[in-house]
C-alpha cells in the first residue's frame, strides 16, 4: 500500500462521524426501570441522599427509593451518619409509592432476610466482626449485627469474670457468633474465643523467647501428683516433675512444696509451648560449685596452727 493511500485513509477515518446512539444501546437499562416493583420485593440500590429523618436509593427505576429513619433499624442508637454517598444498600419494598412518588423501603425487613443468611454464613465460617456495645441487660450486654439485635453473656465478654457489664456500654470489640436462629430470633455472640485464641499467640511467642539454662525465681501456683506448676510471671508458667524438684525420693510435691512458695527454678526445655524447670539442677549446680572451692591442704603443711606462729611476727613497740 503507497503512502498516499495510507494518507487518505488516514483522513477519511478521522472525518468519520461518531456512531450515534440509540434507543437500544439502552436496552438493558430501559429493562431494568420498567420491571415490575412488588411489595415484599428486595431492592439493592445506591445511596444518593443522605438526611437526618431519610436516605435516598438510586436502584435504576422509574423513580427513587426512600428508607425512613424508623425502618432503617432496630438499634436504638442507629443513625444516618453512619451512612454514605455512594454506599450499596439492600432494603425490602414496604409502599410502592409514599406520596411523593417515591418507593417506600425499609432496611429492617431486608436484615431478616438477608441478615440471618450472612449471620448463618458468619457462624459457619466462624469469621470476626466487630461490634459496639449498645446496652447492657442482665447478665450480659447487647450488639446489632446487620441490623438483629445479639445477646453477649457477660461470661462471653473476657477471659475474666466480668463484674460490671454497664462499664462495657459504647465500647467496640471483636466477636463471633456462636448461635443464629432465625426461627426463634436469637443472635448469641462471644468475644471469648477470639482473646483466648490471642492469648495463647501471645503466650507462645513469649515462651518462645525464653532461654534454656534461665534461672528465675517463680511462685508455686499448684500441685499435683506428678509435680508443680511454677507461675513465672508476665503470663506464663512452667512445670518442675516431681523427680526435678528434689534429690530425694518424694510421693507427693506437697512433701516439699506448698501453694504460694517461692521457689528458684532453672529453665531445662522448651518444647511445643511448653516450659519445663528443675530445682534438683541447682542443687547439683551448688554441690558442683563447692566441691570446686574446697581446699585441702599440701602434705608439706601442718592441718593446724600454735599460738607462737600466729605471733611471731608481730613486734611489740
Amino acid at each position: 500500500m503507497s503512502e498516499e493511500i495510507k494518507e487518505e485513509l488516514k483522513e477519511a477515518t478521522a472525518a468519520a462521524p461518531e456512531k450515534e446512539e440509540t434507543m437500544a444501546d439502552y436496552e438493558a437499562e430501559i429493562a431494568a426501570s420498567m420491571k415490575p416493583i412488588h411489595e415484599g420485593d428486595i431492592m439493592t440500590g445506591t445511596v444518593i441522599g443522605i438526611s437526618e429523618t431519610e436516605i435516598t436509593l438510586d436502584f435504576g427505576s422509574f423513580t427513587d427509593g426512600i428508607i425512613r429513619l424508623e425502618d432503617a433499624s432496630d438499634d436504638p442508637n442507629f443513625t444516618f451518619r453512619d451512612v454514605e454517598m455512594g454506599q450499596t444498600i439492600s432494603a425490602t419494598v414496604i409502599r410502592r409509592d409514599d406520596g411523593r412518588g417515591h418507593i417506600l423501603l425499609s432496611m429492617k425487613e431486608a436484615a431478616a432476610v438477608l441478615g440471618w443468611e450472612r449471620l448463618t454464613q458468619l457462624l459457619k465460617d466462624q469469621s470476626n466482626i466487630k461490634v459496639k456495645i449498645s446496652e447492657a441487660v442482665k447478665s450480659g450486654v447487647v450488639a446489632y449485627v446487620e441490623g438483629i439485635r445479639g445477646f453477649i453473656p457477660a461470661s462471653k465478654l473476657s477471659l475474666g469474670y466480668v463484674e460490671n457489664p454497664d462499664e462495657w456500654v459504647g465500647k467496640e470489640i471483636e466477636v463471633r457468633v456462636i448461635t443464629a436462629d432465625p426461627e426463634d430470633q436469637k443472635l448469641v455472640l462471644s468475644a471469648k474465643e477470639i482473646l483466648r485464641e490471642k492469648e495463647a499467640e501471645n503466650r507462645k511467642q513469649r515462651v518462645s523467647n525464653v532461654e534454656v539454662g534461665l534461672v528465675t525465681e517463680g511462685t508455686v501456683e499448684s500441685l499435683m501428683p506428678y509435680g508443680a506448676f511454677i507461675d513465672l510471671g508476665n503470663g506464663l508458667s512452667g512445670l518442675v516433675h516431681i523427680s526435678q524438684i528434689c534429690d530425694k525420693r518424694i510421693k507427693h510435691p506437697g512433701a516439699v512444696l506448698k501453694e504460694g512458695q517461692k521457689v528458684k527454678v532453672k529453665v531445662i526445655a522448651v518444647k511445643d509451648g511448653k516450659i519445663s524447670l528443675s530445682m534438683k539442677a541447682l542443687e547439683d549446680v551448688a554441690a558442683v560449685e563447692i566441691e570446686e572451692e574446697t581446699y585441702e591442704m599440701p602434705e608439706t603443711e601442718e592441718a593446724t596452727t600454735s599460738l607462737g606462729s600466729l605471733f611471731k611476727n608481730i613486734r611489740l613497740s
